[in-house]
């Protein structure tokens, strides 16, 4: 019940936050960031959507950590500017997206390889691949995605970076496949000196978007080898996994714990589970 009280705490203080910051950007005209202020509020209905919808308990530190990443991407990171302020905010905030994507693929297969209705049985091995895979393949479309909005609506989603320094094989005079290193030593761009003035060109998107997905990665193989020890030694010690982990809601009002045990107070439910332990 404390836990609970502490999901809707958090609740309640973010969304009054944001609903502040929506006024605040409405008074000031920047209608895109109102947009963005009405779509994170929307995303913060989502763990209770999903509880509801799928009949699937959420964990309240699951929830809290999904409504403070939204907040954090959505209204400190676009809004606030966040990442252009500080630059490590957008690492951050795909390094845990890696993590938490990678927390959803895990829930998904581990609650159909604990269903009685599922034949096959999954290795800690396997499940933890699959979390991992599930994680870059969120990352990816995410990066595609940005790619999109940055061509379609000339946004500037994938953040880029200035180089001082070309490594290619398109410069080799031989056309060899071997590649030419050249330190630039000026750069005129519109007739401005773009070395003296940024210390290089503009890579566009490339160096952002593998980094984002090497964070992604980093995320992703963190949480899978945490999902692998909970699944492998499930029951008998504690993990971060388990604060992750959703439950199972079943039509009978039996649940499933986070340690795979029925929870019931139905006494029919006991005479059953004693009598099938006899047998």
């Amino acid at each position: 019940m404390k836990k609970q009280h502490k999901e809707i705490t958090v609740r309640v203080i973010l969304t009054i936050l944001v609903v502040l910051c929506c006024v605040r950007q409405f008074m000031n005209g920047a209608f895109e960031n109102v947009f963005t202020c009405i779509l994170c509020l929307l995303l913060f209905c989502i763990p209770n959507f999903i509880s509801k919808r799928f009949s699937i308990q959420l964990p309240v530190f699951l929830q809290v950590v999904i409504m403070i990443f939204i907040f954090s991407a959505e209204i400190l990171g676009e809004v606030n500017a966040y990442y252009v302020r500080i630059p490590i905010w957008d690492t951050m905030l795909h390094t845990a997206n890696g993590f938490l994507m990678a927390a959803i693929g895990f829930s998904l297969v581990d609650i159909f390889n604990r269903s009685e209705r599922f034949l096959v049985k999954l290795s800690p091995v396997f499940v933890a691949i699959v979390a991992f895979c599930f994680s870059m393949t969120i990352g990816v479309l995410w990066e595609f995605f940005e790619f999109g909005m940055d061509m379609l609506f000339h946004t500037d989603m994938q953040k880029d970076f200035f180089v001082s320094a070309i490594h290619s094989v398109a410069l080799n005079p031989e056309g060899h496949n071997v590649p030419v290193h050249m330190q630039i030593q000026s750069l005129l761009v519109n007739g401005e000196d773009w070395m003296a003035a940024y210390g290089g060109y503009l890579d566009i998107g490339l160096i952002d978007t593998m980094k984002d997905l090497f964070v992604n990665f980093i995320g992703a193989v963190a949480f899978s080898i945490i999902g692998y020890i909970y699944i492998k030694y499930r029951g008998h010690r504690q993990s971060v996994a388990a604060k992750l982990i959703p439950t199972v809601i079943r039509a009978d009002d039996d649940t499933v714990d986070r340690f795979g045990n029925v929870l019931s107070e139905s006494p029919e439910a006991h005479i059953i589970a004693e009598d099938k332990q006899e047998q």
